[in-house]
């Protein structure tokens, strides 16, 4: 017997269906449906009723090829696809292709997905960019751009497109009644509605951004979000895991729905169907539906109508959970230009402050990783961005301050832990063979307040023989007794290291997993593992202290490689980590607070300046900043 409650919560549900001037076939089932499983219903009262009917049928699955074609300009085709509320258009642009000017008769939302246009905006063409990703390699690491600009009703409008052509999404609110009638609408209404709602757009008009600069909002668990809103259309970028599912739910906000990559299995009522890339899915409110992820992945583009105002308390709370950290107006600069500058710079990695200056390795590697110690450097970098070789013949990477004003420096061609003076001369070999071996390749390091340093061994180096038995992690003791903390192939590749504010937690990352390139997989998957530290150094208790999000090429490959490098942490123990995503950024809990995005792959990072807020990210040739409001740990001398 239904219970009296689920009967209210059935009629509220049927509620929303009043905008309709007959309940749709599914309604019953639907309430059916809320009522058995208990739904959450959440209400508004604030959408108006539209006559507009969309051209997909509610709840199916229907692949944006079948949709017809529309020729909007000479060289310029669309597909389109609508609800009451948006008409969301994939548009074509061969190469030189224009819109004509015009004035927008609606809110527009675009995103640039392929190629480049001139976007018309006060009065002139201005640029806009789509990049792909670079599979980063010994010499490339370029960071995807997905620009997208906001423009609102009455504003003037053109485009033309590159020499290369383009591909764009335009998101219209309301749905532009010229182009319903090209796209060859039946009975659109003379007059859509268009009231205020009670949230304010994303960003400003006419200002062209970048998608990758959006933070991801986290929606639930394992389902993180680019947001970005109008007055009256909401998109949301949605990554989804691989295997996560979403339960089954419903909302009064209709939705549009088209995967841009991986697949899932969409729960619409009480049926599922397939959806892969390319797919579109039209879901009125308010059907119940959910989903289950491809072992791939799933990115999909969602646009709401209105705008979610749960949604939009999630982006609030994660964005300011993220600017306490990063400041909203801080913008990532380029600090130093090896290309252009100085005597250059290769791979550069990790970096140290010491004294006023910053202390990096710039490693040289061709684009299949080979390295050549011949061709590497040890880095000194004054405030100003002037920087010198203080060592070269030698492949250094990681490096890290000592208590008496020297580094501690990773030879990892050299197969050893040395000590270095700031001018470039070593001192002396703190470190090189375990158990009557040679290690293998030293990557990063810390050192202790006692004086001991871990440090990882990925044996990323040249020799096809290894010496020592798998990748590992190790502790020399102030006395200089080198002990295994980290079983030999427990990471398949450990990376960056680094130890809490209180010296009790060891923080270790792995840069590859489950990839056919490699030849171990491991339990660490994309993750940072912490370790309680015993007061001999050696480690217990490894638990995953942080999830990284990885990109879309390593999930279409089913790999866990989150690419993730050097590590920088502050002194409320929030850890920084140089990924394939960029630098992602999280709280002493081990929660997700967002990425800084940087023009190519960010391969290691550190705090520096007079007043310890700068945090520098090293990559390829260049050297980046950004104002933090946090102080970073000071080591070194006290």
């Amino acid at each position: 017997m239904i219970s009296s409650r689920r009967i209210l919560i059935a009629i509220g549900a049927l509620s929303l269906l009043t905008a309709c001037a007959q309940k749709p076939e599914w309604a019953s089932k639907n309430a059916k449906l809320i009522a058995d499983q208990n739904l959450t219903v959440r209400t508004r009262n604030d959408i108006p009723a539209s006559k507009l009917k969309s051209n997909l049928a509610d709840g199916k699955v229907t692949p944006v090829s079948s949709l017809p074609e529309t020729e909007l300009a000479p060289g310029v085709k669309a597909r389109m696809y609508w609800g009451p509320g948006n008409l969301a258009a994939w548009l074509t642009l061969a190469p030189g292709a224009a819109i004509p000017l015009e004035t927008l008769p609606a809110e527009r939302i675009m995103v640039v997905m392929k190629g480049a246009i001139g976007q018309r905006l006060e009065g002139k063409y201005v640029t806009m960019r789509a990049v792909p990703r670079d599979e980063p390699d010994g010499l490339h690491g370029r960071m995807p751009k997905n620009e997208f600009v906001l423009l609102e009703k009455g504003a003037e409008n053109g485009i033309q497109a590159g020499a290369g052509g383009a591909e764009i999404v335009e998101v219209y609110w309301p749905p532009r009644a010229d182009y319903l009638a090209k796209a060859g609408a039946q009975k659109v209404p003379a007059d859509i509605p268009v009231p205020k709602f009670p949230i304010a757009p994303t960003v400003a008009p006419g200002i062209v951004y970048d998608l990758n600069d959006v933070q991801f909002t986290e929606l639930q668990p394992g389902a993180n979000s680019r947001l970005i809103g109008g007055h009256g259309a909401q998109l949301s970028f949605l990554r989804m895991d691989p295997g996560m599912e979403f339960a089954a739910h419903l909302h009064p906000e209709e939705q549009l729905m088209c995967v841009l990559r991986g697949s899932m299995a969409e729960l619409i009522l009480d049926g599922s169907a397939p959806m892969k890339m390319g797919d579109l899915l039209y879901l009125p409110a308010p059907m119940v539906h959910g989903g289950k992820v491809g072992d791939r992945g799933c990115d999909v583009l969602d646009v709401f109508f209105p705008p979610r105002p749960d949604y939009m308390a999630k982006k609030l709370d994660r964005e300011a959970a993220f600017q306490a950290v990063i400041p909203a107006e801080a913008k990532v600069e380029v600090f130093v230009d090896g290309a252009k500058k100085g005597p250059g710079l290769t791979f550069t990695e990790g970096p140290k402050w010491l004294n006023g200056k910053l202390y990096l390795s710039s490693m040289f590697f061709d684009q299949k990783w080979n390295g050549d110690p011949k061709k590497s450097a040890t880095v000194e970098v004054d405030p100003d961005g002037t920087y010198r070789y203080i060592a070269t013949g030698l492949q250094t990477n990681g490096l890290m301050p000592l208590g008496n004003g020297n580094l501690a420096v990773c030879d990892m061609f050299g197969h050893r832990v040395i000590e270095m003076t700031t001018k470039g001369r070593i001192v002396k070999t703190l470190a090189a063979s375990f158990e009557g071996k040679p290690i293998d390749g030293p990557n990063d390091l810390v050192t202790d307040a006692k004086g001991g340093i871990y440090f990882t061994d990925p044996q990323f180096t040249p020799e096809a023989k290894k010496f020592q038995p798998g990748r590992s992690v190790y502790y020399l003791s102030p006395r200089g007794k080198l002990i295994r903390i980290i079983p030999p192939d427990d990471f398949a590749m450990p990376n960056g290291l680094f130890l809490s504010p209180d010296g009790t937690t060891l923080f270790i990352n792995n840069t590859y997993d489950n990839e056919s390139f490699w030849n171990v997989n491991s339990d660490k998957d994309n993750g940072v593992w912490a370790y309680d530290v015993n007061d001999d150094g050696t480690v217990r208790n490894g638990r995953q202290f942080a999830r990284l999000v990885l990109t879309p090429e390593v999930a279409d490959r089913k790999g866990r490689s989150s690419g993730a490098d050097g590590m920088a942490i502050d002194e409320n123990g929030g850890l920084y980590v140089a990924t394939y995503m960029g630098v992602q950024v999280f709280n002493s809990k081990g929660e997700f607070l967002g990425i800084i995005n940087t023009p190519t792959y960010p391969v290691s990072c550190c705090f520096g300046g007079d007043d310890m807020k700068t945090l520098f990210m090293v990559s390829y040739d260049k050297i980046y900043r950004i104002k933090t409001n946090v102080k970073g740990l000071k080591y070194g001398p006290k």
